[in-house]
């Protein structure tokens, strides 16, 4: 039985309205829990804010360099990407610099997240693609890692494959933990699990590369981590939250579905993460923001694009101000 916290409550004018309940977590260089909310033994889907991880064996070996992509192009690597003009271009120069084909892809054809972008294809009259799909980046460095280790390219997503295992590692490394659980993404690759706090560990890794536990995932970071600050477009897309977040090059951020979420921060040298349990992201906001502040880690400029996202205001279909969010624990660090 899962053990939960109260995180968010949503309130309509003064009487409360909505609570979002889950798990929260920092840990400090050391890996030790600083602060906490709920059960962060509890076992939680990493989901797509694994990506950075997952990205990491496809930079160690080198693939990057050896098809010359920009560091632009293989940022798409960690990617829930919107669907967007950019995120499309620089899949296609991944395909055609690595000779990869969009046909290689497990997942169906989508359509992209951006109602923009949808909009924009529906008007031309062109038709779903697997570029489309939010994880396509992830997908085409399991393709292109699959291949260089040996393995059948068509065979990547399956559990045992030799990207797999090797992904596998690299969690369990980045986590600190043996410790992990294996299951099916939405897009149809393996998804871990891990003990929630592990989930803040392997951030504050992400963020502080000398505490990796393995040197080929220590380069692999210290070259790839920095492309996710210089290009966060790239991570998610226009006025997203991981776009915002990605912006500081002192935070290094990625959001996951049903609710989980993680930080690492550089200069404080600290991780971490929250799940909302009923996988709601309307909380992740107002979530960052108070936690970045009680840390001392929120800028200014990081401020203002967060409430961009109105953490704190409910509006209504008619854009009127109806109630308000607010933590509903005190970071206590």
């Amino acid at each position: 039985m899962r053990s939960t916290a109260e995180l968010t409550h949503e309130y309509r004018s003064d009487t409360l309205d909505l609570t979002h309940s889950g798990y929260f977590v920092i840990v400090d260089e050391f890996s030790r829990v600083v602060f906490s909310c709920g059960d962060i033994e509890d076992f939680v889907f990493y989901r797509s804010s694994a990506k950075p991880i997952q990205a990491l064996p496809t930079i160690a070996l080198g693939l990057d360099k050896k098809y010359g992509l920009t560091d632009e192009e293989s940022a798409i690597f960690a990617a829930s990407h919107m669907g967007e003009d950019f995120h499309i271009a620089a899949l296609e120069r991944i395909a055609q610099k690595t000779g990869i084909s969009e046909d290689m892809f497990l997942m169906k054809p989508s359509s992209p997240i951006s109602f923009r972008s949808n909009e924009k294809r529906i008007n031309a009259g062109l038709p779903r693609r697997k570029f489309y799909h939010n994880c396509s980046g992830k997908h085409a460095a399991l393709i292109l890692t699959q291949r260089e280790l040996g393995g059948a390219p068509e065979d990547y997503w399956k559990i045992g494959a030799r990207v797999q295992n090797v992904v596998e590692q690299a969690i369990k490394t980045l986590s600190e933990t043996e410790e992990i659980r294996l299951g099916v993404d939405g897009c149809g690759v393996p998804v871990f699990a891990v003990g929630m706090k592990h989930i803040a560990i392997a951030f504050k890794n992400l963020a502080c590369t000398d505490k990796i536990g393995d040197e080929d995932m220590e380069r692999a970071a210290v070259s790839f981590i920095p492309r996710m600050n210089r290009y966060p477009h790239m991570i998610s897309g226009t006025d997203k939250l991981c776009t915002m977040l990605n912006e500081d090059e002192n935070i290094v951020a990625k959001g996951g579905a049903n609710g989980v979420y993680g930080l690492g921060l550089k200069q404080q040298r600290m991780g971490l993460a929250f799940k909302v349990a009923d996988g709601s992201e309307k909380a992740w906001p107002l979530l960052a923001l108070e936690a970045l502040s009680a840390i001392g880690a929120l800028k200014e400029e990081t401020r203002t694009r967060i409430e961009s996202l109105h953490p704190y205001i409910i509006r209504n279909d008619n854009g009127e101000e109806v109630g308000r969010r607010a933590l509903a624990f005190k970071i206590d660090i």
